[in-house]
């Protein structure tokens, strides 16, 4: 008999623990437009490809298209290829207003500076409809007195990682910048010793 979780795994892949919070709490349903910004190799698409999402990813890896489209084609082969993109976070084809959902899992983190960062959220903001809703998981300076800075926005972890770290004064004036909502309060799950990660969910007016 499979395990638990060999089952769990088979049928939601490696999906982030708060991306999954969003499904079981009703924001991300059937019908829904879906960009993963940044997708790699689909970790968090096993799911949404699986249950017949429309579903979209770019991703700056070539390799890392390459292997989310053999996932697509075996998932959901009603799906184009080129619905996964190479493309940069901060620079997508995708036209404006067109996806109901944006995740952005771990990519944020590796902006190379303030301006950077900046493009890529705003670019992802520029392709979510009206009512949609932007997801990002990315580190914080939350419970971390022993960053390094490095300048730019940019830190040297306690695990000795490179990152591009945000705080919450930051997101929450991001929010305000581009005229969204909080969807849930900030939060950030603190490693001890080693880095932060903080979950930023927003959600864009009805009306632009």
């Amino acid at each position: 008999m499979t395990e638990p979780a060999g089952r769990l795994r088979e049928e939601f892949g490696e999906i982030d623990i708060y991306l999954f919070d969003q499904l079981l709490r009703g924001r991300i349903t059937a019908g829904m437009r879906v960009l993963d910004a940044g997708c790699g190799a689909g970790r968090n698409l096993v799911y949404l490809l699986r249950e017949g999402f429309d579903v979209w990813g770019v991703d700056e890896s070539t390799d890392a298209i390459a292997r989310v489209r053999q996932l697509a084609a075996r998932l959901a082969p009603r799906l184009p290829a080129d619905r996964f993109r190479i493309e940069h976070v901060e620079a997508m084809s995708l036209p404006d207003l067109s996806v109901d959902v944006v995740i952005s899992s771990a990519v944020l983190h590796f902006a190379r500076d303030d301006a950077h960062w900046q493009r890529m959220v705003r670019e992802m903001w520029r392709v979510l409809a009206p009512g949609g809703i932007l997801f990002a998981r990315l580190a914080t300076s939350v419970g971390q007195p022993e960053l390094v800075p490095i300048g730019g926005g940019v830190y040297c972890l306690p695990d000795g990682s490179i990152r591009y770290v945000a705080d919450h004064e930051m997101l929450q004036a991001a929010t305000a910048h581009l005229g969204g909502s909080l969807v849930d309060p900030l939060r950030s799950t603190v490693v001890e010793g080693v880095r932060s990660m903080g979950t930023w969910i927003i959600r864009k007016r009805l009306t632009t």
